[in-house]
């Protein structure tokens, strides 16, 4: 819906300074073309760049409560407002709009800030309390919205993006080691953790409480799966499909709640599929427009899903738009992915979520349904296949095996519980990546010890509820969801909404037994049979497609000039970041004729290496000193 920065200064008889807010409102004018405002409230300023969606002629922010003692900025959307509203016009309140942000002030009044547990939707907002001199900073459920905060000349300064933040004259940009070592070692960074040292990000269901300079993080809410031995298998296969069902209908009739037009993307597997069918089921009459992406290079074989996706928009009767795509393209808008990312990457997906969400704008959509969250929830990755398999398996154990059941029993508090790559065993691989001068300050920024995981939600879990949880927080929320939805759809003024991760839906959900998700280890089982009731059987009965991008190989075969620079032995020795021996052997082991990656399973090393170096180039980062 917007961009939101501000600055709260901790000195009350300080003044925030207007030009500086707007200075840093115009950092992240993409995520708001339509409409801008700012106010300086005493030592508080709040910028706000508008995405207009809803009401359109009167939802502009900030809103007030009756007597102007609360401000509130939000970004995203309340689903669940019109039920909302009506609560409370029945208790006496009055609203002067339409818009779905307007009852956030409203309810606080009336609940405080336990209301952020009555909210059905995608949200980081910002509320001051002038009477109480307290102000919160909230991210929604699934952290589909985001927002980030640093401390610096005696204020808080905040803002959807970090590109917001950085415009500050006070901020100091200096690179978080830690996140790079995160990058090497999980499917994305995390939470609070982001590429710049100092800039925090607020985890997914957590809130901020800022008073009288002091700052408080709460847990508002957590995915909390039940103990393995209370998990419910007890209601026929039925019940679930039809829970399932309806869930996602109500889901799907929330999401499409929009004043301009909207879209869906449709990859042409079940999730997007099933999103768009019922988008259709929802509203008959529609013809809506749907966006895939093709790779005419590989025409006739297994990577390419344009006949999955033509199948379905045909079955759809959807507007349908296709945009092809090759390595050629992601060499022209890598160093984009990496501006709007805001930081390193491990493939180059996201420069192909930028040309789709551009597409979605030149068409005139600015709301676009997408199939993200249904993998993590139902099983969709092999890994949970792997779970049931390695639990049939009973062998003795190497020296290096038992050191690597030492490290899982301290990142996930179970041994035997595997997570996408033997620590222990990668650890010498980053290493050996990492310059002399970063080595010796390993211990001071290696990511093992410092993630922040709740293991009671993992203790006595399920495998499959365990692997649900880490993909929660380690690969969806700030990855999937941030880097490769948020931030390239927001690049071109759209807004991306994710009717898996409705928070009724997903309550419903962790009550089924994994059993019923994966059963006869087919992925997704429980939602391939409501899919059944909606999209053909030749994309149901598909088994799961891991779409892989363009890797770094591809750009180095090819002979890019400005790839060749951002690697070349001077400039990673300059930077301090990287040993040059060892790239330019990763290099040349990449650049070996009919080399190629196993992905997902193999980790695109000079790929983060080359992100992670067009990162410190587009941000102006120091090197390594």
């Amino acid at each position: 819906m917007c961009g939101i920065t501000g600055i709260y200064k901790f000195n009350p008889d300080a003044k925030a300074d207007v030009n500086i807010l707007e200075t840093m409102a115009e950092g992240i004018a993409h995520r708001g073309p339509d409409d801008a405002a700012y106010v300086v409230l005493d030592n508080l300023g709040l910028g706000f760049k508008r995405l207009s969606i809803i009401d359109l002629a009167h939802g502009q922010q900030p809103f007030y409560n009756r007597d102007e003692s609360v401000v509130t900025i939000c970004n995203g959307e309340i689903y669940n407002y019109k039920e909302l509203r009506k609560e409370l016009i029945d208790k006496g309140y009055h609203f002067k709009t339409h818009c779905d942000v307007e009852v956030i002030v409203h309810m606080y009044d009336e609940y405080g800030i336990d209301f952020i547990n009555r909210l059905n939707g995608q949200f980081a907002f910002c509320i001051f309390d002038k009477a109480k001199k307290e102000l919160f900073l909230a991210r929604d459920q699934f952290g589909i919205c985001p927002v980030f905060y640093t401390i610096a000349d005696n204020s808080l300064i905040f803002g959807s993006e970090i590109k917001a933040i950085i415009r500050h004259p006070c901020v100091k940009r200096e690179v978080n080691l830690t996140a790079l070592d995160q990058l090497f070692s999980f499917p994305g960074i995390v939470s609070p953790t982001t590429f710049f040292k100092n800039i925090i990000s607020i985890k997914p269901g957590h809130f901020l409480r800022v008073k009288d300079g002091n700052l408080s993080d709460h847990q508002y809410w957590d995915l909390n799966y039940p103990i393995d031995s209370a998990v419910c298998h007890c209601k026929p296969e039925s019940y679930y499909i039809d829970q399932i069902e309806d869930l996602l209908i109500n889901s799907v009739k929330y999401r499409l709640n929009a004043d301009v037009p909207v879209g869906f993307y449709l990859s042409g597997g079940l999730d997007s599929s099933l999103v768009g069918a019922v988008m259709k089921k929802v509203n008959p009459d529609s013809q809506y427009k749907s966006f895939s992406i093709g790779y005419p290079r590989v025409e006739d074989s297994e990577h390419d899903e344009r006949k999955y996706q033509r199948l379905m928009a045909r079955n759809l009767d959807s507007i349908h738009n296709e945009i092809e795509f090759d390595w050629l393209k992601v060499a022209d808008l890598l160093k984009d992915a990496i501006y709007h990312s805001e930081g390193a990457l491990k493939e180059s997906y996201n420069t192909c979520s930028l040309a789709l969400s551009k597409a979605v704008r030149n068409s005139n959509v600015k709301v676009i349904l997408s199939g993200e969250g249904s993998d993590e929830f139902f099983g969709g990755y092999v890994g949970y296949k792997f779970d049931v398999q390695r639990r049939m398996q009973n062998t003795d154990k190497t020296l290096e095996e038992m050191l690597e059941d030492q490290q899982r029993k301290k990142l996930w508090g179970d041994p035997n519980f595997f997570y996408e790559i033997n620590h222990v065993e990668f650890k010498d691989t980053t290493r050996a990546l990492y310059s002399d001068k970063l080595n010796k300050v390993y211990n001071d920024f290696e990511c093992l010890g410092r993630l922040e995981i709740d293991k009671s939600k993992l203790n006595g879990r399920h495998p499959f509820h365990k692997r649900s949880y880490l993909d929660l927080k380690l690969r969806l929320s700030d990855h999937l969801i941030s880097d490769h939805a948020d931030r390239v759809n927001y690049a071109n003024s759209v807004e991306g909404r994710y009717p898996f991760l409705d928070i009724n839906l997903i309550e419903f959900v962790k009550t089924i037994h994994p059993e019923i998700k994966l059963k006869g280890l087919v992925e997704k089982y429980i939602l391939k049979e409501v899919g059944k009731r909606y999209i053909p059987s030749d994309i149901t009965d598909r088994q799961k497609f891991s779409w892989i991008a363009p890797g770094s190989h591809q750009l180095l075969n090819n002979n890019i000039e400005w790839v060749n620079d951002m690697l070349s032995y001077d400039r990673i020795k300059r930077q301090g970041y990287f040993n040059p021996d060892t790239i330019e052997r990763l290099k040349k082991r990449y650049s070996a004729p009919n080399f190629k990656l196993n992905l997902p399973y193999d980790s695109d090393l000079l790929m983060i290496v080359l992100t992670f170096n067009i990162f410190l180039e587009v941000f102006d980062m120091p090197d390594f000193a």
